[in-house]
Formats: structure tokens, C-alpha cells, sequence
């Protein structure tokens, strides 16, 4: 058994602890193996060393978090107890309740999480065409959903349409049997699952029907003009030059696009070079076109994917070394 003091000198007492204890009751609810006794200006926690440690960090979010904002209501309280252990103090802290992007099923809240989340979303506000690059987890394709279903629901646009190159089935999809729902689904379902986090489902199901939301391969975007549109084209590593610029000119009147690609995972042929890169080059100068780059420190999965980014990212530049000494 370990006691610890932790000192609230810093914030309102009340704020903390809520009317009558209300905030209070949801720390002791959500940590039950600890006793905790507050003391005027002072929290005082006993029980088991690893569980004082966990709610040591939620009670330093909730502290800085009101040392910053000043007020915290009870139920945005419950959700930085509930929230991910991997979250930084920051990510948490720079959080606003005017942050939300979409309120999902059951009351979810989709929000831009780390810093170059939150710049992805400004360049989209300020730009028409936005490029997102950076390795996997760092929530380029989930960001980018939230933005189109925001603009949707806003009556920004009119519908949403989200594209990705079905590289492993060479992008005719003649081959494989079924009809084309069951051909495409397998390439498109990591799109179909943000959607599932962010519309309910009989509201996503007539959306659908109706073709407001469209999902469906890159060589189905040949020969249309997307007016009124927000597309989003995901995995554009695997696109050549020809496939990235029939995406981009495809975009009509009132369309915003976002580009998403992690340069790292390209499935193409080893003769074939990926569009993305020719793409971010050519077109990094011109107006309403933003480049937004994520990196490890915006990972918001697992915790061990960013150890495992940072692990093959120095391996690649030990490689790339040894290459240039030859």
C-alpha cells in the first residue's frame, strides 16, 4: 500500500471535484481499487503503486487541462478519464470541446488529435486540394473521412466520394469473381469502417442507396467530373503519374479533394514508379494546393506501432547509408 499527495493549488478546488463531488465520484468510480480522499486543496490517493501511477497521469491531464481552459464540464471530465493511455499531455490539454468534427453513434466524438491532425484541418478549410502524407496509423485517412462527413452534414457539399487503387487486383478487377460489390469491398473496407464509427448505420445505409457517399476503385473516377463533391483518394502511393493526374483533374465546382499516401508502402510493380511522389514535387507551389506531412509522434494506435515506425524508419536510413558508401 503507497500513499500519494497530489496538490490542486494550481486549479479551483470546485472545478476539480464538481458540485457536490460530482467530478469526484466519477475519479473514485473510474479507479476502485484506490481510496481517495480529498483535503481542501490537496487529493490524497492509497492502494497499489502501478494503479496510483495511472490515476496520477489522468489527474495531471485534468489539472493542466484547467490550468489552461479554467473550466471543465463533468462529462468532458469523464472523457479524458476514459481516453487512451497513449495519449500525450498535449494532445489532450490543446483539446477543446469546439475541436469536434462529427458526433458519431452513441455520442462519439471524432476530433483531429495531435498537431498535424489539427494543421489538416485548417489546410483543408483554407485550401481545395490538400496532400497528407505520412506512415500508417497516424489517422491521415480517418482525419479525412471526419472532414468530408462534416461537410456533408454542414450541406457543404452534396456527397462524398472516396477512391482507392485496387493495386493487388491490378486495378481492372476483371479476374476476380463476384459481382463487383463482393470484387471491390476487400480494398475499400478501411474506408467503409471509419464511415461506420462516424454515421449510424441506417442513416450510412440510405446515404449509400442514394449514392451521397460513393465508394468505389480509382479506375471508376475516369471520365466523370466530381462537382459539388468531397473526394478523398486514399493510398495514392500506389498510383502512377497517369492514375494521380486523372484523380486530380476530375475534381469539378465546389469539390474539395484530399490526397493521402504513406510513400513508405508502395505495392506497385518494381517498374512501375509511384505518382505520389512526381505529384507532391510538381504541385507544391501553387495556391489552394496545402502538403501536410504527419510523422511517428502522430500515431494514435497502439502504442508499439510508433516504436515500430521509428524502428524500420532507422533501419531505412542505416540501409540507404551503406548504399551511398558503395
Amino acid at each position: 500500500m503507497t500513499d500519494t499527495i497530489i496538490s490542486l493549488d494550481s486549479v479551483n478546488p470546485i472545478e476539480f471535484f464538481g458540485v457536490n463531488n460530482g467530478k469526484l465520484d466519477l475519479l473514485k468510480k473510474k479507479f476502485p481499487l484506490l481510496k481517495i480522499l480529498s483535503r481542501g486543496t490537496q487529493l490524497k490517493l492509497s492502494g497499489a503503486p502501478e494503479q496510483i501511477e495511472t490515476a496520477k497521469e489522468k489527474i495531471d491531464l485534468i489539472i493542466q487541462y484547467l490550468e489552461r481552459n479554467g473550466h471543465l464540464s463533468e462529462n468532458y471530465f469523464e472523457q479524458i478519464l476514459g481516453g487512451d493511455d497513449a495519449e500525450t499531455v498535449d494532445n489532450f490539454v490543446d483539446r477543446n470541446p469546439n475541436d469536434i468534427l462529427v458526433f458519431g453513434p452513441n455520442g462519439k466524438t471524432v476530433r483531429a488529435r495531435t498537431q498535424n491532425q489539427k494543421r489538416l484541418v485548417q489546410a483543408v478549410d483554407r485550401n481545395d486540394i490538400v496532400f497528407a502524407i505520412g506512415p500508417a496509423g497516424t489517422g491521415k485517412t480517418y482525419t479525412a473521412v471526419a472532414l468530408a462527413v462534416r461537410a456533408l452534414k454542414n450541406k457543404v457539399v452534396k456527397k462524398i466520394i472516396l477512391t482507392r487503387p485496387a493495386v493487388e487486383a491490378g486495378e481492372s478487377l476483371g479476374f476476380l469473381p463476384g459481382d463487383l460489390k463482393e470484387k471491390i469491398d476487400p480494398y475499400l473496407r478501411p474506408l467503409y469502417d471509419a464511415l461506420d464509427d462516424m454515421i449510424p448505420a441506417d442513416k450510412l445505409g440510405y446515404y449509400m442507396s442514394t449514392r451521397t457517399i460513393e465508394i468505389a476503385p480509382l479506375a471508376y473516377m475516369r471520365g466523370r467530373t466530381l462537382d459539388n463533391a468531397f473526394i478523398i483518394l486514399d493510398e495514392a502511393q500506389n498510383t502512377n503519374d497517369l492514375q494521380l493526374k486523372m484523380f486530380l483533374t476530375r475534381i469539378g465546382a465546389n469539390a474539395k479533394a484530399i490526397i493521402t499516401g504513406d510513400p513508405t508502402q508502395v505495392d506497385l510493380p518494381r517498374n512501375m514508379r509511384s505518382g505520389l511522389e512526381k505529384s507532391t514535387r510538381i504541385l507544391k507551389n501553387i495556391d489552394g494546393i496545402a502538403h501536410i506531412e504527419l510523422n511517428e509522434e502522430d500515431v494514435v494506435r497502439h502504442r508499439l506501432v510508433k516504436a515500430i515506425i521509428r524502428a524500420y524508419d532507422k533501419e531505412k536510413e542505416r540501409e540507404d547509408s551503406e548504399h551511398g558508401h558503395r
